[in-house]
């Protein structure tokens, strides 16, 4: 199977469950991705009895009954109050499936549970660290809902905070590549997400990210609970997720708007595809020079757009000289050379707006991409962590403690590149009066944008850089 899976008799929850085949990268040793664990997690439904006293299920112990169903293993936890009165978690677990069945349920204690107030069931998860760089993974672990028949939402990872959600219908506690949800097919009202930051630095060697909580008051019906949920524990993976067709994909943080379906129905495709039949690493170099075929005929339009302001370069510079005092002149007849040439000095920048979505979808997708765990190439053992060379005796502020080599050749490549390309095409915009210099700017963004990159992919996926420097 994909998981294994250890339930407690105190309290009927499952205290360790384990991901197969996925280790835990922070860890030197062999140790297995445990998103339950050393009792990090906990299922619990508050009660109130008919004479007014309140008690919680994490308390008590329940009678387990494992059994057979065709091929799905069912593990029944009672809480009986005598043989005809009990509480029931109904879990059902498939053969190589993430997804469990749970049922929550009362038999014949409506006697003895006061009806008029909702039961609170509370799911706590305290997210354990499982990647190399602990502020990474942190900046991806948070809270994702489903409310109102299909809307969604999440908490922002980067605080501490909290929100009540109306009509919910599932919550997912996510770990970054790893997540837990907990679905509803009925759904939850006036329900409350929480989710607390324990990652204090960036050189933190806590275990674990933030502390999730959600609670979800559970109503009667008739004196009883009849509640059927599900349970995934498993990959953040957009294809594992995306197949329950049950609006899980949300969970997977690819970018908004055209973004988002840039990635849905492109990139995602392809990508997967790729991976399929050759190695990762390699994959990245097929899949880069595909993205720039795709993209090539609105590139070359731009190529030829230079190649033409080049060959005009004398011209224009004769005109500067002979009208530098009078601007409006200057203008006029530059433009006018521009027309004659064919020339379009806008269309360097045409391809670069169009290219810009793919840039930030791509930007959304490698971060995201548990396709890439556990995957190495060349120096990078992980293609989903930084590919650290060197380990620094101190930290530097926004770079980190180590040095990653894949953010050094992109950032030299984007160096080389822009000055091929960018500075040439500033030295032939035509400067207007009382507008900056744009000449001046792109120079300087060629040396700002390779030491931006540098110090921001440092602690990003070296997928991502990867990709870049190809």
């Amino acid at each position: 199977g994909v998981l294994t899976l250890v339930f407690s008799n105190k309290g009927g929850y499952i205290k360790e469950a384990t991901v197969n085949n996925q280790k835990r990268i922070s860890s030197n040793n062999d140790e297995l991705v445990k998103i339950i664990k050393d009792n990090n997690s906990k299922l619990n439904v508050q009660f109130v009895t008919k004479d007014r006293r309140t008690f919680d299920t994490k308390d008590m112990l329940f009678e387990p009954t494992v059994s057979k169903e065709g091929e799905n293993t069912i593990v029944s936890m009672k809480l009986k109050s005598s043989e005809t009165a009990y509480l029931e978690y109904r879990y059902v677990l498939k053969p190589n499936d993430y997804m469990l069945d749970l049922s929550v349920k009362t038999i014949g204690l409506n006697t003895v549970i006061d009806g008029s107030k909702p039961a609170v069931l509370d799911w706590q998860l305290k997210a354990t660290r499982n990647e190399k760089s602990i502020t990474y993974e942190n900046r991806y672990a948070e809270v994702v809902f489903e409310y109102e028949g299909g809307k969604d939402d999440y908490l922002n990872p980067a605080k501490s905070t909290s929100d009540e959600v109306e009509d919910l219908t599932y919550v997912a506690f996510k770990q970054h590549l790893f997540t837990s949800v907990l679905l509803t097919d009925t759904a939850i009202k006036n329900a409350t997400v929480a989710q607390e930051n324990l990652v204090t630095d960036e050189d933190d060697k806590a275990g674990f990210l933030k502390d999730f909580t959600a609670k979800l008051p559970l109503e009667y019906k008739g004196g009883e609970l009849t509640y059927n949920l599900n349970l995934y524990m498993g990959p953040s993976d957009y294809n594992i997720l995306n197949g329950y067709d049950r609006n899980l994909d949300e969970i997977v943080p690819l970018g908004w708007g055209i973004f988002g379906w840039l990635n849905k129905i492109i990139i995602i495709p392809l990508f997967t595809l790729l991976t399929h039949l050759i190695p990762h690493g390699i994959a990245i170099v097929v899949f880069t020079v595909v993205v720039r075929l795709i993209m090539s005929p609105v590139q070359y339009k731009s190529y030829v757009s230079q190649a033409k302001m080049k060959v005009i370069r004398p011209e224009v510079n004769e005109i500067n000289e002979k009208y530098k005092k009078d601007p409006m002149k200057k203008q006029q007849e530059t433009m006018k050379l521009y027309s004659k040439a064919g020339v379009n000095p806008m269309a360097g920048c045409i391809p670069m707006l169009i290219q810009l979505p793919i840039f930030y979808a791509l930007f959304s997708f490698f971060p995201s991409a548990f396709d890439l765990r556990q995957q190495g190439f060349l120096w990078a053992d992980d293609l989903s962590s930084y590919d650290s060379i060197y380990t620094l005796p101190f930290s530097i502020p926004f770079y980190g403690s180590h040095v990653a080599l894949f953010p050094i050749l992109a950032a030299i490549a984007t160096f080389v590149y822009m000055k091929m390309t960018t500075g040439d095409q500033a030295a032939m915009q035509p400067q207007q009066e009382g507008m900056p210099d744009m000449s001046k700017i792109m120079k300087v963004m060629i040396y700002i944008s390779p030491i931006m990159m540098l110090f921001f992919f440092n602690n990003y996926a070296s997928g991502l850089s990867y990709y870049y420097f190809v």
